[in-house]
């Protein structure tokens, strides 16, 4: 059954390569100048707090913008989007107090601004630009004055084989052409810019890194939990920041927060990373947070399941086609695209084949059918691949449809496709893509790689298929992503994931189920599980599917508490969960009024941001005048209170299946923990690591100047 499974297995891996290298005007967060000699405002300050703990990560940004200029003058900031963000707050200081935005439809937003403007009030406005950028205007940075906002979202805080990652987005990929066309970005903090993380965990965590910003100070709190401090306004850097994994090393690291940069400016050009590696020893697990503040009101639900389950190594050859983008986008990348394939080529055995297709504003099979994967045929093809250059548009269906029709229904494939993921010629609706995949009955598995890649049609399509989709950063950390995707392609899976949830008795209720729609759960993955209850009591839950044709399921027995009030921030994230599935119905169904004000209704009630709705600052007395309704300044109040609250004490516990675990099996490890051991590295893995690496080699714009 694993060759049968796997002789249909497409491996899709797009991964988005940042394009910053020919993006000369933007190509980073940064404040926003139009290219028509409009004087630059200063971004003054910025300080970073983020807090990981229970699942998830509350990031908060303050910044200060100044105006030199004798005029004043509008700022807009622009920022990547950070993946799986709910933005909850945008606070704009006016007459020296802070006023919280509320969140209106996107169009009654903008027409309040730009009437505050003209009145000459103080206003400030926070945009989405689709999947791309989140946008904050204010007005106005008086002459001579500066200006200061505080923008917070939240986002889930995964692991995978028992590595966490955070990233703070800063890099923007370029593929905006009218943007990049109207604005340049100053993306220098003159004066201070300060990262802070504090991971907060009941899980023991062994070691804490930043690849890209090795003199990040690291240390470890007494309690068990880890902190990051990046600074540059201290002249002394920190020496080295080498994982903390013992305590006295951590005690090291510890004294003082030694600032980690020196200087006077702070470049928003590179993404900050951070990696944290639980211990070996950490078992498979379930765990529930759930936030219920009356008792006989209705709760809120995260559940979060990290497998143990048996997946043993696959080992045996395969087809190999690689589906290379060469668009305009790409340039710059080439010389790193071609070692990429090089070094994956290089990795082939001789009973392997291989075929490249690349495409632009069309698609074609660079190779004559399938190849041989000896020395010979393998020099042949590098040849080929050198003399290619970039240019045109990114016709990604054709050539994603040219890839998945080469393969061999007979032998075991992979297909990886190499692209910034911004489909722009031919067809680029995601329901044509979600065609193309269910037609084909393949899996796709998705690298993103940079802040600008069309999520919204690499996941969807990903996920349909029953693949994975990873994100890559230029700061990442490659071993790491090596070890994961390694992990996923080189073992078993449990595919057809059924996952139930269903009360004991007759005292709780439990509705709303929100989740990805994960056909197939890989090696290392957890699942994450948002949905409303009411009242309390036991639930049941089982996670079934097959192994290799052999069906398994694993079940859990666990208490829904009668009142919890620590994490008021769930309800955001279920309400997240819910615009995400409404925009996915959009993007099948292309337009649907009534799914468009499901997700400003959902939008409007809990806070968040969304494409279709706006956070929207005016000054304290406006908001009564125009009768706008001041629930998310009373909902963020709620939750600084809760997370005072959690701050006062050590994490706690949320693992809800002590008594009767879910799993036998550990929770795997790249060191051997569970699911098999860690097999060999294995072929696919190797290939999608080594194109990750080409997407690595950091051909930045100001390298190439």
């Amino acid at each position: 059954m694993i060759t049968q499974t796997l002789k249909r297995l497409t491996l899709a891996a797009g991964l988005a390569l940042s394009v910053v290298a020919t993006a000369p005007a933007v190509d980073a967060a940064g404040l926003m100048t139009p290219k028509d000699g409009t004087p630059a405002l200063d971004l003054r300050d910025q300080a970073v707090d983020v807090v990981v703990e229970g699942g998830y990560a509350v990031v908060t940004v303050e910044q200060t913008f100044a105006n030199p200029n004798a005029e004043d003058m509008e700022a807009i900031y622009s920022f990547p989007v950070p993946e799986r963000a709910a933005v909850s707050e945008f606070t704009y200081w006016i007459d020296g107090k802070p006023v919280t935005a509320e969140v209106l439809e996107k169009e009654e937003a903008r027409k309040i601004y730009e009437g505050e403007k003209a009145a000459g009030r103080e206003t400030a406005i926070a945009e989405q630009d689709a999947y791309k950028t989140f946008d904050m205007t204010v007005w106005p940075v008086r002459a001579g004055n500066d200006v200061k906002i505080r923008l917070a979202y939240i986002q889930p805080a995964k692991l995978d084989t028992g590595i966490g990652r955070f990233v703070y987005p800063l890099e923007e990929g370029g593929v905006d052409d009218d943007k990049l066309a109207f604005w340049t970005a100053n993306e220098t903090v003159t004066g201070r810019f300060s990262f802070d993380l504090h991971l907060r965990t009941d899980y023991t965590v062994e070691a804490l890194r930043l690849p890209a910003h090795p003199d990040a100070a690291i240390s470890k709190d007494p309690d068990g939990s880890w902190r990051v401090h990046i600074d540059n306004a201290a002249a002394a850097p920190k020496a080295g920041s080498e994982p903390v994994d013992d305590d006295a090393s951590a005690d090291e690291n510890a004294q003082g927060h030694a600032p980690a940069q020196s200087g006077k400016s702070f470049e928003l050009d590179t993404d900050i990373v951070v990696y944290w590696r639980q211990a070996e020893n950490e078992p498979a697990r379930v765990d529930m947070l759930a936030y219920k503040p009356e008792s006989d009101g209705r709760g809120t639900f995260m559940l979060t399941l990290t497998p143990g389950m048996d997946l043993k190594p696959i080992t045996e050859g395969r087809d190999f086609i690689f589906v290379l983008d060469r668009s305009g986008s790409m340039g710059g990348k080439m010389s790193s695209l071609t070692e990429g394939v090089s070094r994956a080529l290089g990795q082939l055995n001789p009973d392997d084949r291989f075929r490249i297709v690349y495409f632009n504003d069309s698609a074609r099979e660079l190779t004559h059918g399938f190849m041989n994967a000896n020395e010979e045929s393998i020099s042949q093809a590098l040849e080929w691949v050198r003399n290619v250059d970039a240019e045109g548009g990114t016709n990604l269906y054709d050539g994603l449809k040219l890839g998945l029709d080469a393969a061999d229904a007979d032998r075991t494939s992979a297909l990886v496709l190499v692209t910034d993921g911004v489909a722009n010629v031919g067809r680029t609706e995601v329901k044509d893509f979600l065609a193309l995949v269910k037609e084909q009955d393949v899996r796709l598995f998705t690298a993103i790689m940079g802040n600008s890649a069309n999520r919204p049609l690499l996941e969807p399509m990903t996920l349909e298929s029953g693949g994975f989709a990873s994100a890559v950063s230029n700061s990442d950390d490659i071993i790491g992503v090596l070890l994961q995707a390694t992990a996923k392609v080189t073992h078993e899976a449990l595919h057809g994931v059924k996952l139930d949830l269903d009360p004991s008795g007759s005292g709780l209720t439990i509705d709303d189920l929100r989740r990805k729609g994960i056909r197939t759960l890989y090696r290392g993955e957890q699942m994450v599980l948002f949905g409303h209850y009411r009242g309390a009591g036991d639930a049941e839950l089982t996670l079934s599917g097959e192994i290799s044709g052999k069906p398994v399921s694993y079940e859990a027995r666990f208490a829904f508490p009668e009142t919890a009030n620590l994490n008021p921030e769930l309800e955001r994230l279920w309400a997240f969960a819910e615009i995400e599935r409404e925009l996915r119905k959009l993007d099948l169904l292309g337009s649907d009024a009534d799914v468009k004000q499901s997700v400003i209704d959902t939008s409007k009630e809990y806070g968040i941001l969304s494409p279709f709705t706006s956070m929207l600052v005016v000054r304290d007395e406006r908001f009564e005048e125009l009768a706008i309704d001041r629930s998310n300044r009373d909902r963020l109040a709620v939750e600084e209170t809760a997370r005072e609250k959690r701050m006062s004490a050590p994490a706690p516990s949320t693992r809800v299946d002590t008594q009767a675990p879910m799993f036998d099996a550990p929770r795997p490890s790249h060191s051997g923990g569970g699911s098999g051991g860690s097999g060999a590295i294995g072929l696919p893995g190797l290939v999608l690591a080594i194109l990750v690496l080409c997407g690595t080699l950091r051909l930045r714009r100001r390298e190439t100047a």
